[in-house]
């Protein structure tokens, strides 16, 4: 493996603070991630046409309590964009594998969009490296998905994303982006992160990557598959639902379907955020998700409880820790079963 190497431009928060991007090879291929802190390990997996750098301002308060590590998927940001498998599998896989590489046997495995389809699959895949869920306006709960994305999916979408690489697509888009703002419509909520990740798609070969991995798991009727009939093994799992209730994206009816659907999960209801609730409020974000890992104990799954949950549906019982309100945010807003 090559050593850890660092880039010359790092990633800054609004707070000062700096975490550089390094990389590592894996399978031939260079990873890109951001590390920072020491402790229990905090994986955060963005979503799709998005890297690392949307982590910014949530990255350094965590890094106060946790290991925190923030890759750029494969075909995304300034990892490598090969002809290659881009399903939530082949995800799972290189997250696994990064993990591994880094020294990192357990996780708390945070997913955002598609990055919340690729942790339910690394749950599903690797019980025994996940300690806890989060799931912020994940993919994979059910088949609704934003037309735009649909519509990214059909013959010609492809050559139409080209344009993007021309400087007048550019001023048309941020055009859009003001307008959808002057309106106040919920998608307006989102609209510089919109424009953020159009600017991540520079050149072909990223353009490529992003309409491989759309079409693994998306198509013209909406998203290819659903976690939906796995969902009872959150039931030995801790697992978190983060939502904005303004997400155009992926609407926040799948948050409290995903909730009723895990036994036991928690759900957090950013009411003013759209489908960056980390970045709309990334206090609050960070708040939340410290008194979930200081109020739950990780998982821990024996080959003979695995195979009785797959076979039975039974809840594994786990003891509860008492709670401790997060030292670093507001008291967050909080929806437990019943």
């Amino acid at each position: 493996m090559r050593p850890v190497a660092a880039q010359n431009t790092p990633g800054r928060s609004p707070g000062g603070g700096s975490i550089r991007l390094r990389h590592r090879t894996v399978h031939g291929y260079r990873r890109a991630f951001r590390m920072a802190g020491k402790g229990d390990a905090v994986l955060l997996i963005h979503g799709i046409g998005d890297s690392s750098d949307t982590w910014r301002d949530v990255m350094p308060g965590l890094a106060k309590h946790y290991r925190v590590i923030a890759p750029d998927l494969l075909g995304h940001g300034q990892s490598d964009k090969p002809r290659a498998d881009y399903s939530l599998a082949a995800y799972a896989n290189g997250m696994r594998d990064l993990l591994s590489v880094l020294g990192v046997e357990r996780a708390t495995i945070v997913g955002h969009s598609l990055g919340g389809a690729v942790a339910m699959q690394f749950a599903y895949q690797f019980p025994d490296r996940c300690e806890r869920l989060v799931l912020v306006g994940t993919g994979g709960i059910s088949r609704q998905v934003t037309p735009l994305l649909r519509a990214a999916t059909l013959p010609g979408a492809q050559a139409l994303l080209h344009l993007l690489q021309l400087p007048t697509s550019r001023w048309q888009i941020g055009a859009a982006v003001k307008v959808l703002q002057w309106l106040r419509t919920d998608l307006a909520v989102d609209a510089p992160d919109i424009l953020r990740v159009v600017d991540a798609l520079p050149d072909a070969t990223s353009i490529n990557a992003f309409v491989r991995t759309l079409r693994a798991v998306v198509d013209w009727r909406g998203q290819v598959g659903t976690m939906l009939d796995r969902c009872y093994l959150a039931q030995g799992m801790p697992t978190m639902l983060v939502w904005g209730g303004r997400d155009q994206v992926v609407p926040a009816l799948h948050g409290g379907l995903g909730h009723v659907s895990m036994p036991g999960s928690r759900l957090e209801i950013f009411e003013e955020a759209g489908h960056f609730p980390f970045r709309t409020d990334p206090d609050r974000f960070r708040a939340v998700l410290r008194d979930f890992i200081d109020t739950t104990r990780p998982a821990s799954f024996s080959p003979e409880e695995w195979r009785d949950l797959l076979r039975n549906r039974r809840p594994i019982p786990r003891p509860r820790v008492a709670p401790e309100p997060a030292a670093d945010g507001p008291s967050p807003r909080t929806l437990r079963p019943a």
